[in-house]
C-alpha cells in the first residue's frame, strides 16, 4: 500500500465518522462543501469527533476494555 492509498482510507473513515457524529446530533451534512452550517455546530461535530478517536484509542491500548475517561 502506497502513502496516496493509506491517506485516501483515512479521509474517508474521517469523513464517515463525521457524518455519523453530525447524524447522531441531528446536524444535516450534505457530501462536499458544508459552509452552511454554523460554526457552533461545526465544532460540536469535530468535538464528538474527537472524543470518539480518544476512546477508541484507549479501548484500543486497554485490550478492548471499556475505559472510564468521561
Amino acid at each position: 500500500m502506497n502513502s496516496n492509498t493509506g491517506s485516501r482510507e483515512m479521509k474517508q473513515k474521517l469523513s464517515g465518522l463525521k457524518t455519523e457524529v453530525a447524524s447522531s446530533m441531528n446536524i444535516n451534512l450534505q457530501q462536499g462543501y458544508n459552509g452552511d452550517i454554523s460554526a457552533r455546530d461545526a465544532g460540536r461535530i469535530g468535538g464528538q469527533m474527537v472524543k470518539r478517536m480518544i476512546e477508541y484509542a484507549a479501548n484500543s491500548m486497554n485490550g478492548g476494555m471499556n475505559s472510564n475517561m468521561r
